[in-house]
Formats: C-alpha cells, sequence, structure tokens
C-alpha cells in the first residue's frame, strides 16, 4: 500500500496511536530510570521516554517493513535498559552523565545490531521460537514490572535485583503512602472500567487525566511526581545539558555498551518481529521481516543518538492504530510527530503526573502480558514443553531476559529431538518429520461429493506440527480460499503436535469458522488426537461428530449433510 493511498485513516489511527502512546512513554521512560537515586530522575526517564517514542516511532516506520505498526518503547526493552541505567548509576558512583552516555550507546549498538540483523537475513529465524519459551519470556516481564511498580504504587522507591526488591517489599508496605496507593487503584481501575462505557476514548489517557486532576486538588504530601522536563527539540547526548564528555574513559564505555546492545537488539528484534505477526493477522497482508529489522535498527540508533528510550513494535499500539484505520508507515510518523507536539508545548502540564499514576498504568501492561493461558494448560500440556515454560519464566524473573530465551531454546531443541527421535523408532519415517505441506489429492479421496458444486475444500497436512513448522502450517491454512464453505483438515501424516502447534491449530479452525465455514477433521494420530482432546479444541471448538478415523466415513457424512446421492 502506498504511503498517502489511505490519509484519511492514517491521520486517524497516527493521532489516537499518538494517545495511547502518550502515557506509555512517560511511564516506561520513569521506570528505566527508577534506579537512579537522584531528585531529577523521573523529569529526566519522562524526557527519554517520549524521546524514544518519537524518534524510534518515526524512523521504524518510514524505513520498516511492517506497513501499521507502531514503534516505541515495551515492557521487555524497558526492563533491560532499566538494569543497564540502573548499574551505570552504581559503577560510575552517582554520575548522571555517564548514566546518560552508556544508555545512548547502547541504543545505538541495538540499532546497529538490529540493522545487521536486516542484512543477513537473521529475521525469518524468530519464527522458531517454540511457544513455551515465549510464553515463559512474556510471562516473566510482566511479572517484573509489575513488582518493580509496587514501590512507586506505596509512595516508595526500590531498586537493585529482583531478589533485592522482593525482599524489600515488606518494609515498603510499612511505610504506605495512602494518597498515593489511593491513585495508583483508581488509575488501574479506570483503565479497567472505562472501556465499559466506551471504548471509543483510551482508557490509558483517561486515567492518565483523570487521576492527575483528582491529584492537584487533594494533599499531595509524600506523593512524588514527574517533575518538569525539558523542552524544546531533542538534542544529540554529546550536546546534553546534563552531559559532560570529560574524563570519560571512551574505550571502556564503548566495550560495557556491546552486550546491552546486542541483548536489546535481540530482545527487540523478538518483541518486533511478533507485532508484526499480529499486525499481519489483523490487515491480511504480510511484512517484510527483514527490512522491518533495518527500519527498527534505523530508528532506535536514532534515539540513542539524542538520548532516547530504546524500543520495539509495540503490539497495543499497532492494534489501535489499525482498528483506528492506520495502514501505511504514514499513520507511524503521524504517532510520533504528535508526541513531538506534546514535548514542545506540553511538558511543564506533564510535570503534575503522580508517580503512582504511572505505576497504576504500568502495572495494568505488566498484567496484560503474563500469559494467563499458557499457565493454564500447564497441567494439559506435554510435561517437556511445561518444563520449558517455567524454566524460562523462572530464569526471566530472577536472572536475565536473553539468559532465558538461550536456555528455553536449548531445552526445547533437546526434547525435540528426543522426540523426533521415539516417533523415528515408533515407525515413521524421516520424510514425514520433515516434509511438511499441502500435497495433490491422495488415493482415498474418491467418491467426495462435487467439491466445486459444495464449496468443499480438502486442506492435506505431512508431517508434525510444532514451533518449528508452525510458521509453515499457517501459510499452508492461508491458501484456504475464502469461497470454501466446508474444510476438511487430513491429520493422517501429522504425527506429533506441541504446544506451539496446538496453539496455531486452534487459531487457524478459529479463523475459518469466523468466517463461516464447517471444519472437519480426518485419521488424527493418537499423540494430536491426545493433545487435542486435553486441551478440549475437541469438542469445545471442533464437534466429536466432525472427526473421522478414515476419509470414507468423512465422505459418508458430507453426503448425508449436503443430501447427495452416491
Amino acid at each position: 500500500m502506498k504511503l498517502f493511498s489511505n490519509i484519511k485513516g492514517d491521520l486517524f489511527g497516527g493521532v489516537t496511536a499518538g494517545i495511547v502512546a502518550l502515557p506509555l512513554a512517560l511511564a516506561f521512560g520513569i521506570q528505566a530510570f527508577s534506579g537512579v537515586a537522584s531528585p531529577d530522575a523521573a523529569s529526566m526517564g519522562a524526557y527519554v521516554g517520549l524521546t524514544g517514542a518519537m524518534l524510534l516511532g518515526f524512523f521504524a516506520a518510514l524505513f520498516g517493513g511492517t506497513h501499521s505498526q507502531i514503534s516505541g518503547p515495551t515492557g521487555p526493552m524497558t526492563v533491560i535498559t532499566a538494569t543497564l541505567v540502573s548499574g551505570a548509576w552504581a559503577s560510575s558512583g552517582g554520575c548522571i552523565s555517564e548514566v546518560l552516555i552508556s544508555m545512548a550507546l547502547a541504543a545505538i549498538f541495538c540499532g546497529l545490531f538490529q540493522i545487521l540483523f536486516g542484512i543477513i537475513k537473521i529475521g525469518k529465524y524468530v519464527r522458531y521460537i517454540p511457544y513455551p519459551v515465549l510464553s515463559g519470556f512474556m510471562s516473566g516481564i510482566g511479572v517484573i514490572i509489575i513488582l518493580q511498580q509496587l514501590y512507586p504504587l506505596v509512595g516508595q522507591s526500590g531498586s537493585g535485583s529482583m531478589i533485592d526488591q522482593l525482599a524489600g517489599l515488606p518494609a515498603a508496605f510499612s511505610h504506605t503512602s495512602l494518597t498515593a496507593l489511593l491513585l495508583g487503584i483508581g488509575t488501574v481501575a479506570i483503565i479497567y472500567l472505562f472501556p465499559l462505557l466506551t471504548k471509543k476514548v483510551p482508557s490509558t489517557l483517561v486515567a492518565l487525566i483523570v487521576m492527575t486532576v483528582v491529584s492537584l486538588f487533594i494533599n499531595m504530601d509524600g506523593v512524588a511526581t514527574i517533575g518538569a522536563i525539558p523542552s524544546g527539540l531533542p538534542k544529540p547526548f554529546f550536546l546534553h545539558d546534563q552531559v559532560s564528555l570529560s574524563g570519560i574513559n571512551w574505550g571502556t564505555v564503548l566495550v560495557a555498551a556491546v552486550i546491552p546492545g546486542l541483548t536489546l537488539a535481540g530482545l527487540g528484534s523478538i518483541d518486533t518481529l511478533l507485532t508484526s505477526v499480529v499486525a499481519d493477522n489483523i490487515t491480511k497482508t504480510k511484512h517484510n521481516s527483514n527490512r522491518e529489522l533495518i527500519g527498527q535498527g534505523i530508528g532506535n540508533a536514532v534515539a540513542g543518538l539524542f538520548c532516547g528510550l530504546p524500543g520495539a513494535g509495540a503490539t497495543m499500539r499497532t492494534v489501535v492504530n489499525v482498528k483506528s484505520g492506520g495502514r501505511t508507515q504514514l499513520s507511524g510518523m503521524v504517532h510520533a510527530l504528535l508526541l513531538l507536539a506534546i514535548m514542545l508545548g506540553l511538558g511543564s502540564v506533564v510535570q503534575y503526573v503522580p508517580l503512582s499514576v504511572l505505576a497504576g498504568i504500568l502495572i495494568t501492561v505488566g498484567w496484560g502480558i503474563i500469559d494467563f493461558k499458557g499457565f493454564k494448560d500447564l497441567p494439559k500440556i506435554p510435561r517437556a514443553d511445561a518444563v520449558v515454560l517455567i524454566v524460562v519464566f523462572l530464569v526471566t524473573v530472577f536472572v536475565d531476559l536473553l539468559t532465558a530465551v538461550g536456555i528455553g531454546m536449548v531445552i526445547a531443541c533437546v526434547l525435540f529431538m528426543k522426540r523426533a527421535s521415539d516417533l523415528v523408532e515408533g515407525g515413521y519415517s524421516s520424510q514425514e518429520l520433515t516434509n511438511f505441506d499441502k500435497e495433490s489429492p491422495w488415493d482415498d479421496e474418491h467418491g467426495m461429493p462435487d467439491t466445486v458444486a459444495h464449496k468443499i475444500y480438502v486442506q492435506r497436512l505431512n508431517g508434525p506440527i510444532f514451533f518449528g513448522t508452525i510458521n509453515k502450517f499457517k501459510d499452508v491454512m492461508q491458501t484456504v480460499p475464502e469461497s470454501a464453505k466446508i474444510v476438511i483438515i487430513r491429520m493422517r501424516l501429522v504425527s506429533f503436535m506441541d504446544q506451539s502447534g496446538l496453539y496455531a491449530m486452534e487459531e487457524a479452525i478459529k479463523d475459518l469458522q469466523a468466517r463461516g465455514t464447517m471444519v472437519l477433521m480426518t485419521i488424527i494420530q493418537p499423540q494430536p488426537m491426545y493433545m487435542l482432546t486435553k486441551m478440549n479444541l475437541i469438542p469445545d471448538i471442533v464437534p466429536e461428530e466432525h472427526t473421522f478415523p478414515t476419509f470414507e466415513a468423512c465422505t459418508d457424512f458430507l453426503r448425508k449433510e449436503l443430501n447427495v446421492k452416491q
């Protein structure tokens, strides 16, 4: 779609996304600087959050490969940046200049690594991350965000590792500011309850405005606010008012920024491409993953150059943009320009926002990131998948994010090799384990009612549906024509399904049923049948009477259903 082919929708989508992005940019920026024990930490955090959202949002949209994507600071990226910032603050003995330089260089390295990822076409490999790894990873991030925001929610400050913060919670709660707590709880209540009245206005923005106004009319003793944030156009980090280049050991600083930059690049790439898939599913388009990584890299590098918070494609803001009419890169650029206007004109107003209100906003963000479905299904999914999910979750919360993904991938690959070995020993050929695609009609497909007249479509699957094949499976399922009224999914050669494959199958069937298509399944092998019934996909989504032990039984059912004679 061309840049100016949907001007009205893009303008409205971009403005709406910008309004949603404002409180999140402020909140994520302040969270990133939560480990800085300085009176100016909140105002500086708000500044870097807005700057990052604006510059990343503009350049990622301009150069990226997902038309409707909105980019900016996100929960996972902010967690990594917060660790970097607090470490730089401690190692420098409380030097804000070195903190800003470290963050800026890490964001620049993040951008350069992402550009490299795009050039060497590494984007396609993100699809091979198993669902349990992503589930445990995202849930861990959600828990980290919530735990970190419990401190400002009660009017206190906390820093250090997650174990330190957990240990310090009782002391923080014993000194709770009732005013701060009520403002935070009120924020959460508005975010969840306001959509019951209307969804036309973002509830996050309503909560921010309402609770800030309320705070101005009550006793604010003990309730911290953002404070004045720098106004005007952002400056490069080496010209920033609070940055001094004298005495900086550039060799040490540059080396220290490489690993955080690589961590941010890896995490941001995963975060972004997952959001790109969400955008594709809604808009029925297909993104260019490698171009998207290059666009994100340019955006993060520019953001870092101007002391902006690094970020990634933001799922909630992207969905808001698409639902509001945004379809091209113009919507992302409009969202960024709105944030620029806010920086230039509303900085004096933003200073009155209580930190407990932003904590309430972030707690809802963290809650939304947690994969409750994955945890709810733990007793039902294969034990190996459950182990991967739990290990990744715990390592994410108590160690670090990149280590969690690495450990999860290693465990998942080892377990899959074990499963593949078991299947081969059980009589499945190696071709069936590696060849997954749609095929020409099979020998037993005689006697089928006229597929054209009755708009019957047969989808033949060959091979296991697991984390390594789900994207190909999704591509195959998308070939089902819109005109099909009955789809027969042939499962005879599907020897194995893991949690990733199960959820992909569930999504594909629901998409077909949403457009009025009847889904039938034939010859389901024992392991996939166990998974489908254990997770209640059969019979809750596909009734038992729509599953058949042979293709002939399915044919007989259709003849009776369609009243067709032999």
